[in-house]
């Protein structure tokens, strides 16, 4: 998607876009003419890595442990979306495409090798979404013989694939399979399709009106709410509704700053936050300190990236956070701490979009696919985040913590959020400042945002 680089009343206004759905599915994507062949052979890597283990005798189809040859990651975005997409849709209908595969007799009648059963699986799912209609091929695109070879197998089963499907749907009494699918997977799939492009505008590039007036020339016209579905629509909001689970801490950090305070940034995620913080704090004398950047080689690529976007007062930090010490002489500055820290993730619309922008883990997808995440996970994830968050409190000179998630967990939020206070030593803390975007909860201020129109998020300062 797109990504406009501001929430009007603010000096960097937000804007909500929609434009008009299609009638295909309740996605709301439409009818898919097939992927490039690199496409099928990335998805099935991503398939290969989050499929669905399942004990012995459950098994019907072996799909061997080695990976197809990887190919040179693509910088094209289309291409990366579409393969974790087209890897995520055959994850939900894994057990669906295994019992076709196995009804219309490909298994065990081929002599397929087991290392291209991933492969199968994504391209059945590509072949049945396009009902079972010819892929359009490029000129250009240079074929990769085993997409060949697998597509050869499954145009020759075409009649025998499409009566298995047939039968399944007739099995469950449902219209596609998409209605096979369990109502929690469904639900969010609907909030997925019917959730808004937010985006921020970075002042420090482009007024406001500038964009109003781009948009308008490209067919969007103004509304006072992205409610109205039935045309391309903008409309600038006026509490902060970009991606709320990022866009809500970094306003949350700007209420907390005096002129010359410093902000130390961890686990940030989608650089865009850190830029985001940047244009919000242009006109301060603050600097901006993200922790946890490994590996230097990503610097010149991140200082070209915040050179471009404007950016001037960020230092990037290669120590991970539970490696720097509160007394660090770089840090005295510092009076909010926005610690963004790695959550089970189940409060985004779109775990596709959230992999991409914020760097996550591919294992999202199989915890999306199963409704939750797992207690072992869980349990590992909440330990994780209350010893960053009880660092956060040895820093004495921070005023303020501010701390986010994208979880519904009571265990990622209010749980982790709890215990770390009974740990704080109160004499020691510095009063923390308020937070007008929040409420009062106990000893801190938090927030918990549901919405059918944004990620869900919690977050606490």
């Amino acid at each position: 998607r797109p990504r406009i680089e501001s929430h009007v009343g603010l000096p960097d206004p937000a804007l909500s876009a929609r434009a008009p759905r299609s009638d295909t599915g309740p996605a709301g994507a439409p009818e898919s003419t097939g992927f490039p062949d690199a496409v099928y052979v990335t998805a099935a890597n991503i398939f290969q890595g989050i499929r669905l283990e399942k004990s012995p005798e459950h098994v019907l189809i072996k799909y061997g442990d080695e990976p197809l040859r990887s190919l040179p990651e693509s910088e094209d975005e289309s291409v990366q979306r579409s393969s974790y997409e087209l890897a995520f849709s055959a994850l939900k209908f894994q057990d669906i495409l295994e019992t076709i595969l196995i009804d219309s007799y490909i298994f065990p009648s081929t002599t397929i090798p087991d290392h291209l059963s991933s492969l199968i699986i994504v391209m059945l799912y590509d072949f049945q979404d396009r009902k079972f209609q010819a892929r359009l091929l490029s000129d250009n695109e240079e074929p990769i013989a085993e997409v060949q070879e697998v597509e050869s197998l499954l145009n020759s089963f075409k009649t025998k694939l499409a009566a298995a499907l047939a039968r399944c749907r007739i099995k469950h009494d449902a219209l596609s399979i998409y209605h096979i699918l369990p109502e929690t997977i469904r639900n969010q799939e609907l909030r997925a399709s019917t959730l808004p492009l937010y985006a921020w505008i970075n002042t420090c590039k482009i007024s406001p009106e500038e964009v109003y007036y781009s948009l308008k020339k490209k067919g969007y016209h103004k509304v006072k709410s992205v409610l109205h579905i039935d045309d391309k629509v903008f409309a600038v909001d006026q509490h902060c509704h970009d991606d709320k689970s990022r866009s809500l801490a970094v306003h949350s950090v700007r209420a907390l700053l005096n002129m010359d305070d410093d902000i130390l940034m961890v686990n940030t995620g989608s650089w865009y936050t850190v830029a985001h913080m940047s244009v919000l704090t242009n006109n301060n004398t603050s600097k901006i300190f993200v922790c946890g950047v490994k590996s230097q080689a990503k610097d010149p690529d991140l200082k070209n990236l915040f050179t471009k976007m404007g950016c001037k007062n960020i230092e990037i930090l290669h120590e991970t956070f539970l490696n720097i010490e509160s007394k660090d002489h770089r840090l005295q500055k510092v009076k909010v701490i926005l610690l963004l820290p790695r959550c089970s993730g189940l409060g985004v619309s779109n775990p596709v979009e959230f992999i991409l922008n914020e760097h996550e883990d591919t294992g999202l997808l199989k915890d999306f696919s199963q409704g939750g995440t797992s207690e072992d996970k869980l349990h590992i994830l909440a330990q994780q985040q209350y010893e960053q968050l009880t660092h956060a409190m040895k820093f004495t000179k921070a005023q303020a913590v501010v701390y986010c998630t994208c979880s519904v967990y009571p265990e990622e939020n209010e749980a982790v959020v709890k215990k770390a206070l009974e740990f704080q030593d109160l004499g020691n803390k510095v009063q923390p400042y308020s937070c007008p975007v929040c409420f009062f909860h106990q000893q801190c201020m938090s927030i918990f945002l549901f919405s059918i129109l944004a990620n869900t998020c919690f977050l606490c300062c």
